[in-house]
Parts: C-alpha cells; structure tokens; sequence
C-alpha cells in the first residue's frame, strides 16, 4: 500500500482534525498504532506542524467521513500523480559530490582500456561531460599529471553489468570480433583466458613426399646379398 509524503506530519493533522481511529491513521501513514497513540499524547512530533492530506490530493473529504462512520474502514490513498521516484530517469549519470574528484581517474581508464567506447557512452556511465573526455582523450585536462587510471567499477562510479554492456554495444558498433575467452569480470576487468600454445607443425603428408628410386625400386642390395645371389 502506497503511503503520503512526511507521514508524521500528515498523521499530526488527522489526530488534531478527525475522529479516526489510532489503527485508521496508522495505516494510511505507515506507521505504528502505538506511534500514532503517542502523537496524540504529545510525546512524538513536539511542535511538528500537521499537514493536511486532502490538500496534498492524497485522501478525500468524504473518504475521511467514510472511515470516521465506519471504525473498521480503510483510508484509501490517492495517487497524487507524483513521478516515481525509483524511475530511472535518462541522461546522464548523477555523480555524488565526494565521488566526482575521482572522475578524471575513472576516464582515463575507461580509455586507455577501452578506446572503442563513445564519449556519450562514458558520459552516462560516469557523469561526466564531453569536453572532460576529449581532454582526457588528448592528455590536454589540466590536471593531466596528477591523474592516475582508475577502474570506475571499483571507485563506485559504475557497476559491472553497465559497463560490460556498454563495451559489448561499442565492439558490436565497430565490428570488432570478440576474441574467444575473453570476458569482462564483474569488477570491469578484462580477464583473458590462458594463451594457447602455437600448435606443432603438421607432418607432411606421406602422399606430398616426393618420390625417390629407394622408394621405387627398393634399396641397393649389399655385398653379401649379392654373393648369395651368385651363388
């Protein structure tokens, strides 16, 4: 069950404005009937101002009276038509303030491991902008010597799922052959499969062999052989 916006304030104006049971307005709000109880004993939400829930478009006035004529009745919560806050939203990704010194790092090796990977493709992943990636790209960013390449896997930037797909996009844009064994960890890292060792030349077929008179007409006989063919 969906419940308000700031429920405690909205509980706060349904104990000071209606007749409603403690378990009507826990319910609604989300919170514990011995919670609610308290709010009302003024032991919780001191000073808190109450908010009116019909304003808000989250109940009705006669959905109120519905529930204060009918103890056992359920308030039912209105969609406002608030946007879900779970929705991803598009664009770029949203980069916390404690993580975006480590963005430079990031792109660095986003591209030194990665070059097939599009600026717009780094640029949601990380939350970046394009003017920051092409400096990056030309070793033209001002803070060039400082920055050391970094996986954004590991720095929480990214996730491994996000990037992999983004590479597998890039390659399949470019045409580039998956080399076999070759795989992306979770942590972003390439991991390779054991190099194959080069396979031993293959023996000449015995039919490409060319013929030579031993082969023909036998070995020349010793002298011995011959002595008993005389004989």
């Amino acid at each position: 069950m969906a419940h308000p916006l700031m429920p405690k304030a909205k509980a706060v104006w349904l104990v000071d404005n209606t007749v409603l049971t403690f378990e009507q307005v826990a319910e609604f709000c989300g919170l514990h009937e011995l919670e609610v109880q308290a709010i009302a004993d003024g032991e919780v939400a001191i000073g808190m101002q109450g908010m009116d829930p019909v304003a808000a478009g989250e109940l009705t006035a006669e959905e109120i009276s519905r529930c204060e004529a009918d103890p056992n009745g359920q308030l039912k919560f209105m969609d406002a038509g608030f946007p879900d806050s779970r929705a991803k939203q598009k664009g770029a990704r949203y980069t916390p303030v404690s993580k975006r010194q480590d963005r430079p790092n990031a792109i660095a090796w986003l591209v030194k491991n990665y070059p097939e990977l599009s600026d717009p493709q780094i640029s949601k992943m990380i939350g970046t902008t394009k003017p920051t990636i092409t400096a990056i790209r030309e070793r033209t960013h001002w803070n060039m010597p400082n920055i050391t390449p970094q996986n954004p896997v590991g720095l929480g930037l990214c996730n491994g799922p996000d990037l992999e797909k983004a590479v597998a996009i890039a390659r399949a844009r470019a045409g580039t052959v998956h080399t076999p064994g070759a795989a992306i960890a979770p942590d972003g890292v390439v991991a390779h499969a054991d190099p194959v060792a080069d396979p031993a030349p293959e023996a000449v077929a015995e039919s490409e062999v060319e013929p030579t008179a031993e082969s023909v007409f036998g070995a020349p006989a010793s002298d011995q052989e011959k002595e008993s063919n005389d004989a």
